[in-house]
């Protein structure tokens, strides 16, 4: 029989980490120093963000012999653990704050959550999963940094039930002395916690999950736009079924706002994605998110490239360590190509992964998409047949209109056959990624483009600090997740949009 006190006197569940005893970042800025702690220094106008699964009480597993025994069972465990996480929070106090694995079912630990941080300054938002899952969002804005102009939530009601949240915020200290209208200071930020991979065929679904993020981002952007002097509408929380929603680029956002004909302000606005994203740099997320112009904040303050995989932030349910939570940012002088055909090179991205992995190359894989067909070219039918032997297609795949897409893409001449030139283009279709470097911005007043102001990252940490080394400490017990924050600062470049 499993009891309170007998987990009380194991040192693994004491109150008191080693790894958790630092001095906390002053408020609002994250500069290290020699000694790895934090301190306040800098004058120049500047926000930090924070991302942190906290591993639900429903999930966190006490007695490995056990796994039915968990944290939600024990009050005094849970109640416990969450308050130091909360101290923590407010210790450091972060601009805006993402988590993932909020216990939205339990009202005591709502309550907890809403009122401390709510009597810190800050406005918080929280979304449960679909089907009463459990878990869910929480999202926490400061109110001395921003004033929060929307809120939506995004339902994916998918295979994973997972959600998303969007806010649309502007800073309450301007970033920028211009007096241009267009250039007041907004930013969108989106909180999420994609589906985990727990084999390779997900890896469609989690590709939807963000494609359909992006997508609502990109009709928001476009739906919600001002003219001079045109005040903002007071926040209102809305739903939004992006399942449905985001099916096509045209598509209302059930954006708020008067729709006009001006220039899109938002097209102009910094966007920052933060999250569990359940894949490391080596997925196809990562690399869909690259192709898109986001860059992850960690990676850009600590110069790593793209084939870089010296952190981790994780300690998955297997005990494998591994980096899947990022503040990504997107700037507004990144041309990016279209989404869909971004989206589609992703697509190809994985049908490739899964024709190597059952050990095809790349002529052994034209035989195999061309089936039993004699001639040197591929049907859509054999298309179809073999995205469904590789388990790509159905409820956890590519949808018919989706798969139909993917083809009228590879078949460039139109002519309702893929020869081994048009395959050769879908092998070799990746999704090309820059690596962009913190000063990459245009501060001079010349040049095409409308002027814009977006982020640099000053700096970004990951707590506890071994996991930047790509150790787990085993007396880390806060969550099976690091803390990652990123500090920005404003500056000024060309938007490319």
């Amino acid at each position: 029989m499993v009891t309170l006190a007998s987990f009380l006197k194991d040192p693994e569940f004491a109150n008191v980490d080693s790894s958790e005893n630092e001095s906390a970042p002053c408020k609002g800025t994250i500069l290290r120093t020699k000694s790895g702690k934090f301190a306040s220094s800098i004058s120049e106008p500047c926000f930090s963000c924070t991302t942190f699964n906290i591993l639900a009480p429903i999930y966190k597993r006490l007695d490995q012999q056990n796994q039915s025994v968990r944290e939600s069972d024990f009050r005094a465990f849970w109640l416990a653990r969450n308050e130091r996480i909360v101290d923590w929070l407010l210790y450091e106090s972060s601009s805006i704050i993402c988590l993932q694995e909020f216990w939205v079912g339990n009202e005591e630990l709502v309550q907890m959550y809403e009122q401390r941080l709510g009597a810190a300054g800050y406005d918080t938002f929280k979304l449960a999963r679909t089907n009463n899952r459990g878990d869910g969002l929480l999202i926490a804005v400061h109110k001395e940094y921003f004033r929060i102009l929307n809120y939506k939530e995004l339902l994916f009601n998918d295979f994973g039930d997972r959600v998303a949240q969007l806010l649309h915020v502007q800073s309450v200290i301007p970033f920028s002395q211009s007096t241009d209208e267009d250039n007041e200071q907004e930013i969108l930020v989106v909180n999420t916690h994609l589906l985990f991979p727990h084999d390779s065929s997900f890896s469609v679904v989690r590709l939807h999950q963000v494609y359909k993020i992006l997508q609502y981002l990109e009709t928001y952007q476009r739906e919600n736009v001002k003219t001079a002097k045109e005040p903002r509408h007071e926040v209102k929380k809305q739903q939004s079924n992006v399942a449905k929603e985001a099916s096509s680029s045209q598509d209302s956002g059930n954006s708020l706002g008067t729709k006009h004909t001006t220039e899109n302000n938002l097209n102009h606005a910094p966007v920052i994605l933060c999250g569990d994203w359940n894949g490391t740099k080596r997925g196809h997320v990562y690399k869909f998110l690259r192709s898109q112009g986001f860059v992850s904040s960690y990676d850009i303050a600590h110069k790593y490239t793209d084939s870089d995989h010296k952190w981790v932030s994780h300690r998955n349910h297997r005990g494998n360590i591994c980096g899947v939570d990022f503040i990504w940012l997107r700037n507004p002088n990144k041309s990016i190509k279209p989404l869909k055909i971004s989206w589609a090179e992703a697509a190809f991205g994985i049908i490739k992964y899964h024709l190597q992995k059952a050990s095809l190359d790349e002529k052994d894989a034209f035989e195999f998409l061309r089936g039993d067909n004699n001639d040197n070219y591929i049907t859509y039918s054999a298309f179809c047949d073999a995205l469904k032997q590789l388990n790509l297609t159905g409820l956890q795949g590519l949808s018919f209109q989706e798969t139909k897409e993917l083809w009228t893409q590879a078949d460039v001449d139109a002519n309702g056959v893929l020869d081994y030139e048009e395959f050769k283009r879908i092998w070799n279709s990746t999704c090309s990624v820059h690596m962009d470097e913190d000063n990459d911005w245009e501060e001079s007043n010349d040049g095409a483009g409308k002027e814009a102001i977006g982020f640099a990252v000053k700096n970004a940490i990951l707590f506890p600090r071994e996991v930047e080394r790509g150790i787990w400490p085993e007396n880390y017990h806060l969550s099976d997740h690091a803390r990652l924050t990123a500090l920005f600062s404003p500056v000024r470049l060309r938007s490319s949009r």
